[in-house]
């Protein structure tokens, strides 16, 4: 499968007239939990030759969209974000890109980019950001798909890994790695909780059919718990952040004479 997907890689620089400087794995596969039918999520971040952005109008306007987004099918869902467009949402800590940028799931690496912005991390860090995204992530699917007394019983890890997420962004203020696995054995000390987490992952990586059945009464409660403690303890933070766009200006200029000089 790698082969056919860095092949597909090589077909979107060529016809794009690009160059990819990164592509992983996203989604479920690298966070440890997929399922037997899951699909590939690639995703990746790419440089327009020089030119296209010597010009008056900027990024993502009009004809100079910032994305690329290749027809999926039922195999590989394949999309990717210009560089600048990427740096942006680094600045803002977005989590989605935080988390390619740990994802052990590489297709495919080229240029210094991705070391360079990995260096800065700790420069851009903002723990209030990656905490709103991933409790906002927890409630809602909380409320959508574990309410009842018969659930979506694989819902429990779109709900506990984000969770998870934010008790290690409080435990290290800083970003979170990528596999549930690695959050779990972390986080959850050996419990009845901890046994009821781990048996239902294993029956998913089985290949279970892992569909509606009875709540899990001991998970539900540690989310119950940890939203609303977490909730009080995003509101008790008071983190303030140095700009760091001449950082990032300057590794996106490093990046594009890099590329195409």
């Amino acid at each position: 499968m790698n082969e056919i997907i860095v092949k597909k890689l090589l077909e979107i620089e060529e016809k794009f007239q690009v160059k990819i400087l990164y592509a992983i794995e996203s989604g479920s596969r690298a966070w440890g939990f997929p399922s037997k039918d899951s699909d590939y999520d690639i995703r990746f971040i790419y440089i327009h030759q020089p030119e296209w952005y010597l010009s008056i109008d900027p990024q993502g306007i009009g004809g100079k969209r910032d994305v690329i987004e290749e027809p999926i099918n039922d195999l590989l869902d394949i999309s990717g974000w210009e560089i600048t467009k990427a740096l942006r949402l680094f600045r803002k800590n977005n989590p989605p890109l935080l988390e390619w940028l740990k994802s052990d799931i590489l297709y495919y690496q080229k240029y210094s980019f991705v070391d360079n912005i990995r260096s800065l991390e700790s420069k851009v860090f903002y723990p209030n950001a990656m905490l709103h995204h991933y409790l906002n992530m927890a409630k809602n699917n909380y409320r959508e798909y574990l309410q009842g007394e018969q659930v979506k019983i694989k819902k429990y890890f779109y709900v506990l890994r984000p969770l998870l997420a934010c008790n290690w962004i409080e435990k290290y203020n800083m970003t979170p790695p990528i596999r549930f696995q690695e959050l779990l054995e972390d986080i959850i000390p050996d419990s009845e909780l901890k046994n009821e987490v781990e048996h239902l992952l294993k029956r998913k990586l089985q290949g279970d059919e892992l569909d509606i059945e009875s709540r899990v009464e001991v998970i539900n409660n540690y989310i119950e718990h940890e939203i609303k403690r977490i909730e009080k303890y995003v509101k008790s933070l008071n983190v303030e952040l140095k700009d760091p766009t001449k950082l990032l200006d300057e590794l996106f200029r490093h990046t594009l004479n890099e590329v195409w000089n």
